[in-house]
């Protein structure tokens, strides 16, 4: 079986994210934001790994695996939507102040990432922030590009291509890289993107 066909899993998934899904979130860990969020949409939020950050929040779980929206529902209670987020229409067509794209985009081609952070950028409220983190594509071979390689995300991007197409839909407040791994060991590195609704020149 493919290895994408086991990630649609949920028990499979979670086994796999279980090392590093706190580990993703380190650059928010240690910022306000986290605390300060109002109303969040998670986007591409699996099986809700992110939702107990949220408890304070009114938050809303997207994603297109009907699966991992089941199980969110069960073990969370909080508002999980199966949904395209490129065509993806909040209750009451609400906006957000915090919204979470997580290990999402290496799995989209550039056409669909392009839809997906302009429909996002029209779901910003004006004081809000996008907060994207993604694996980086090493420029070299290493085992970090490996591993990029062997996840079932296609499309792993350098730091600057992931710059680029971010910087095409929000005003950058923040940029950085960071390591991830397990046991003592770097397997890749991530970018973390802060970002505001674009200011019209």
């Amino acid at each position: 079986m493919p290895l994408s066909s086991l990630m649609e899993n949920v028990t499979v998934y979670r086994w796999w994210q279980a090392p590093f899904a706190e580990k993703k979130l380190e650059p928010l860990l240690h910022r306000p934001d986290l605390a300060a969020a109002r109303r969040v949409l998670d986007v591409g939020c699996g099986p809700g790994t992110n939702t107990r950050h949220f408890a304070a929040a009114d938050y809303i779980g997207v994603d297109l695996n009907p699966d991992y929206i089941a199980y969110a529902r069960r073990r969370f209670g909080r508002l999980f939507i199966v949904a395209d987020v490129r065509t993806f229409e909040p209750p009451s067509g609400e906006k957000f102040d915090f919204i979470l794209v997580n290990s999402l985009l290496h799995h989209i081609d550039d056409d669909g990432t392009h839809q997906i952070l302009r429909s996002l950028a029209g779901l910003l409220t004006p004081e809000g922030h996008v907060h994207i983190l993604d694996l980086i594509l090493p420029d070299r071979p290493s085992l970090a590009r490996a591993v990029a390689r062997w996840d079932r995300g296609d499309y792993p991007r350098p730091a600057e291509a992931w710059e680029r197409i971010f910087r095409s839909y929000f005003d950058p407040v923040l940029t950085e890289p960071y390591p991830l791994g397990a046991w003592g060991v770097t397997l890749w590195n991530m970018l973390y993107f802060k970002g505001r609704r674009r200011r019209e020149a």
